[in-house]
């Protein structure tokens, strides 16, 4: 897309925030957007915690306001879930900033975290290296895509993701989906610190426990996201060079113990159903940064290029979700033929990952250990947008600044992992699915409503914390809820097999994902059109 058709797409063109939108052209929205900025909140470039809002007369919201003072002052990003006007943004757009969108993804997701997932594919659902490999490959794909498009609404309304998600699922009902997006950025952060405990913990056995390892994990990464989104940019522009080595030099000492030829163990129904499974958990791993994508490009200019932040998030995403899923798949397709590869597994998939290190001696267990690290940048973005959501959940939390709740949110992953470090593949295999589910749904009613709805009328970016001009949101309830059922009817879980899932084998087939964003699709565009007819919003 070309600029001025970005710059369309995101009119807020009516001059009284009380209006709808109406077509206008993109200078004039401009402007206007620019007015009603300054209309319905005062903020000071580059600060944003200006808009904090706190009842008058009140001791604590009087010391929450001179706290964000203070945060500034040691220049630590306080702003939370206001809107960032035109003024507050990149002035201008290098091919540095472009690249950015590259890297950040690369480094996130280049990371531990998710060689322990690929290994999954050979250690529990017993498929081959070839067909683990497709599955982790594509099923990344699929969900990469959702997450991409996702991305591209930060520079265009410089909203949150989550608030953004409030003009298609309403005030209340997105709430829900907040709770449910907390959920699932705790629970990640929660298996990095684990296997960064492990991975530690592995290269020093005497000298370091997991429960150390976990805390040291989670106590650098909140310092990283505590600083706010020009730190954390800045960190992950680099961060993806050291474990992109060495991830080279762990394919180059660990490839030979690779199984290359054995194939997918069960019966032909039964390796279907585990090549779908694996697909939906990778699908899962990828589409679950939809609902925080769009939050690291709020300070990108809404001219910024749309197809282009959506190509180097794809590109960002694949190739680096793809090079630790196959480490992973190598690793354990090494396992039933490699004695060390068993025994290191058996104490935990980060053990692994260090034995793969084990012919370079001491050089692999500082390979290791710049592994286990690398863990915080997966961890860190996760961190920070839970801080933001924390204050979307209601306005009262909203009046508490970011970084109060950076910490709540660290405080809750680090005793949660502390408590599960034993439990890291049922973690997994049980909780990254499940999450993927509901994302999917929600990508459903985002997407109709954006191309069914709101194809001619754009979205009033002003509106955003105005509940009486966002959707009443029951249509998206209701279709969240059928979409609900439906993935429950065909979830393939370790604790429960839906009937339809269990038509495949009897070990099922995960068509969570799959069926929940189908019935959601077809149940939300009638409500909608109901909802719109009788409600008129």
């Amino acid at each position: 897309m070309s600029e001025n058709e970005i710059a369309t797409l995101a009119v807020r063109p009516s001059k009284d925030e009380s209006q709808s939108p109406i077509p206008s052209v993109p200078d004039l929205a401009e402007k206007n957007d620019d007015k009603r900025g300054r209309n319905s909140i005062t903020e000071i470039p580059g600060t944003g915690p200006q808009t904090r809002r706190h009842a008058v007369g009140s001791r604590l919201g009087s010391l929450l306001w001179r706290f964000e003072q203070q945060l500034v002052e040691y220049n630590l990003e306080a702003r939370g879930i206001e809107r960032v006007g035109e003024d507050e943004r990149m002035k201008r757009l290098s091919w540095v900033s472009y690249l950015q969108a590259f890297l950040l993804w690369v480094s996130i997701n280049l990371a531990a975290n998710n060689i322990t997932l690929g290994m999954l594919g050979p250690a529990v659902y017993g498929l081959s290296f070839r067909d683990s490999a497709l599955c982790g490959v594509f099923g990344t794909f699929v969900g990469a895509i959702a997450a991409s498009w996702m991305a591209t609404w930060g520079p265009i309304s410089g909203i949150r993701t989550m608030a953004f998600g409030r003009y298609s699922m309403g005030w209340w009902p997105s709430k829900i989906i907040v709770l449910l997006n907390l959920i699932q950025m705790i629970g990640y952060c929660l298996i990095d610190c684990v296997v960064g405990g492990q991975i530690l913990s592995a290269v020093s056995p005497n000298g370091m426990s997991v429960a150390v390892g976990i805390v040291v994990i989670a106590v650098i990464s909140w310092v990283v996201a505590t600083f706010g989104i020009q730190v954390f940019h800045y960190y992950e522009r680099f961060a993806f060079l050291p474990q992109l080595i060495v991830f080279c030099i762990l394919f180059g000492v660990s490839s030979v113990n690779f199984d290359l030829s054995t194939a997918s163990q069960g019966a032909s129904r039964t390796v279907s159903g585990n090549r779908l499974s694996f697909f939906s958990i990778c699908l899962s791993a990828a589409i679950t940064y939809a609902p925080l994508a769009a939050d690291f490009f709020v300070y990108y200019p809404s001219h910024t290029s749309r197809t282009t932040i959506f190509s180097l998030t794809l590109i960002g995403l694949v190739l680096s979700f793809t090079m630790a899923f196959l480490a992973g798949i190598g690793l354990a397709s090494g396992i039933p033929t490699n004695n060390s590869y068993a025994a290191a597994y058996a104490r935990g998939q980060g053990a692994l990952i260090v034995e793969g290190f084990a012919p370079l001696h001491g050089f692999g267990k500082f390979c290791s250990i710049v592994v286990a690290l690398g863990l915080i940048a997966n961890t860190v973005a996760p961190t920070y947008s839970a801080g933001v959501d924390f204050q979307i959940v209601g306005r009262y939390a909203e009046k508490i600044p970011r970084v109060i709740w950076n910490t709540v949110g660290v405080v809750i992953y680090t005793v949660c992992a502390l408590a599960g470090r034993g439990y890291l593949s049922e973690i997994f295999t049980n909780f990254l699915a499940l999450m993927g589910y509901w994302v999917a749904i929600w990508i459903a009613i985002i997407l109709e409503e954006r191309f069914i709805f709101r194809l001619r009328s754009g979205y009033n970016w002003a509106a955003w914390r105005d509940p009486s001009k966002l959707p009443i949101g029951l249509a998206a309830f209701l279709a969240f809820v059928v979409g609900w059922v439906g993935a429950v009817l065909c979830m393939a879980q370790v604790w429960y097999v839906g009937p339809l899932a269990k038509l495949v084998s009897a070990a099922g087939a995960d068509m969570g994902n799959y069926v929940g964003f189908s019935w959601a699709a077809l149940v939300y565009p009638p409500m909608r059109w109901v909802e719109l007819r009788f409600l008129g919003r």
